[in-house]
């Protein structure tokens, strides 16, 4: 793939508050070869897969508080930065950034190392592009633990995620650690740095800023037909075990947005909801991991 991209420096990355784990680097994913992949891949090789999908502004870095508990449980945990973020290339023009690139990446990396016995883990993008997989290669899935997400199946978009929309398209060169640290308060300021890492300057930051003008905001807008076929598989289709855990504090995913969603997963149970925890949920990783864990079994 000739795609001009930027590399963020490997210095950005020493020291990262509580996040030890090396990087795995694919520069032939089927598709997109010669862009760098960066993937966490933890745990037995012949383990469960427990696939942890980020989403905008964040990283891999954002599971570090979970990663630990899911290995413990006995399971492999494969976390990627998708293409534009964490350690992964960042291309440099914006259009290169659309529903199928994110999406298509994703699937390759879920063919390229042959994952299978999945426990699919996702929140924002990551559950706007995960939950579109498993309908096209159901034999691979066999749990979801889903947080504060939704599927962008072309109707309506929530106040909340217009006003956000709004906002970083005002602002390309958003301070992505003080970000952070608003949604999520309990972080220490060398947590909210390892968030800023990936982007040197705005110039790296053309994923961050192309992600809120991808939701499929009206039925032919690219992705919007496939996350009804999602939506419609969810509903009637999956046979796995699920669990949905829902930041109530979150302005954009709210918990209402949730229920809807929880509504079209068959055999999911009641969403355990922690008032307090915000669009970030994984931060709160300590309150329902044990929960959730328990629950899929």
């Amino acid at each position: 793939m000739d795609i001009t991209a930027l590399r963020t420096p490997e210095h950005r990355f020493e020291s990262l508050a509580d996040f030890p784990y090396a990087a795995t680097r694919i520069d032939d994913l089927p598709g997109y070869e010669g862009l760098r992949l960066s993937v966490i891949d933890e745990g037995p090789r012949t383990a469960p897969v427990a696939l942890c999908l980020h989403g905008q502004p964040t990283w891999s870095y954002l599971y570090r508080r979970m990663i630990p508990p899911l290995l413990t449980a006995g399971y492999r945990v494969v976390a990627p930065d998708l293409f534009g973020f964490g350690r992964s290339d960042k291309p440099a023009d914006p259009a290169t950034y659309t529903f199928d690139f994110h999406r298509d990446s994703l699937a390759a990396l879920v063919a390229h190392f042959d994952l299978r016995n999945i426990l699919l883990v996702v929140q924002d993008w990551g559950g706007l592009l995960g939950l579109t997989l498993p309908m096209d290669d159901a034999t691979r899935y066999a749990k979801l633990l889903v947080m504060n997400t939704g599927l962008g199946t072309g109707g309506p978009l929530p106040a909340g995620f217009v006003a956000w929309r709004t906002w970083a398209n005002a602002n390309p060169d958003m301070a992505i650690g003080k970000l952070m640290k608003r949604g999520v308060p309990l972080l220490t300021d060398e947590e909210a740095a390892a968030y800023d890492a990936p982007f040197p300057s705005v110039h790296y930051k053309a994923g961050v800023q192309r992600f809120p003008n991808l939701v499929p905001d009206g039925l032919d807008v690219p992705g919007a037909a496939l996350s009804r076929r999602a939506r419609d598989w969810w509903a009637n289709d999956w046979k796995g075990r699920s669990v949905m855990v829902v930041g109530g504090a979150d302005p954009v995913f709210d918990e209402a947005a949730m229920r809807g969603l929880h509504g079209h997963i068959k055999g999911c149970p009641p969403p355990l909801v922690l008032p307090e925890a915000g669009h970030f949920v994984q931060e709160w990783a300590g309150q329902f991991m044990p929960g959730a864990l328990a629950t899929l079994g």
